[in-house]
């Protein structure tokens, strides 16, 4: 199949190719796009306009032109998938959707770990959606100081600190964390009292899968 992947971020071409080798896709043809004035647009505006939301769905609509399957690799931009999957044949998807069904089976505390702030919203709404498990208990936390460091270049201090607030998490009870995030996935090889889910390894699954 040809896989396009729509990111916000650079260093999220990486973080994706790196999940679909793991999961041996390699019989797969994957493109990367990168447009990280979205989420700057989304940031300066505190969140999802609906301008925003259309421009993004116009984009995914362009890219579903070639492609066999869309995937949406910005949580903040999520809703937009959504939007694009309704005027095509081709199955538009967001990464963090099977993201949320995984964590929502857990019986148990599920801490939503996300880094920057306009992430928030979209994905407490996205995961209150999810079918859950009765004993499942939500809560999101933003990592103070982590999203700096990330726009700062430096991805190694980001990931640490996003580590550490999954061990936090950990340390509290959680019987789950989630990194909401593709950029914090690098995180979950450094926890150390317990193994987060990411987006790019539910996302490229579940996008194979449909």
């Amino acid at each position: 199949m040809r896989i396009t992947c729509l990111h916000t971020a650079d260093s999220n071409i990486a973080v994706f190719e790196n999940a679909a080798q793991e999961l041996g896709l390699n019989n797969h043809t994957f493109r990367h796009i990168s447009r990280p004035d979205l989420l700057a647009a989304a940031e300066h505006a505190g969140g999802l306009t609906p301008e925003i939301l259309e421009e993004t769905a116009q984009i995914l609509l362009a890219l579903s032109q070639d492609s066999d399957r869309v995937l949406l690799t910005c949580s903040t931009l999520g809703a937009a998938a959504a939007a694009a999957a309704e005027s095509t044949q081709v199955p538009v998807l967001r990464v963090d959707q099977a993201l949320a069904e995984a964590a929502m089976k857990t019986a148990g505390k599920v801490v939503v770990l996300c880094a920057v702030e306009t992430t928030l919203g979209p994905t407490r709404k996205l995961f209150e959606q999810t079918e859950k498990h009765p004993g499942a208990a939500l809560e999101m936390r933003l990592v103070a100081g982590a999203w700096d460091k990330f726009k700062q270049g430096d991805l190694a201090g980001y990931l640490q600190t996003v580590a550490a607030a999954a061990d936090a998490a950990y340390i509290a009870g959680a019987a789950a964390v989630v990194l909401a995030q593709a950029s914090m996935t690098g995180a979950a090889q450094l926890t150390q009292r317990g193994k987060p889910l990411t987006s790019p390894e539910c996302g490229l699954r579940a996008v194979v899968a449909v």
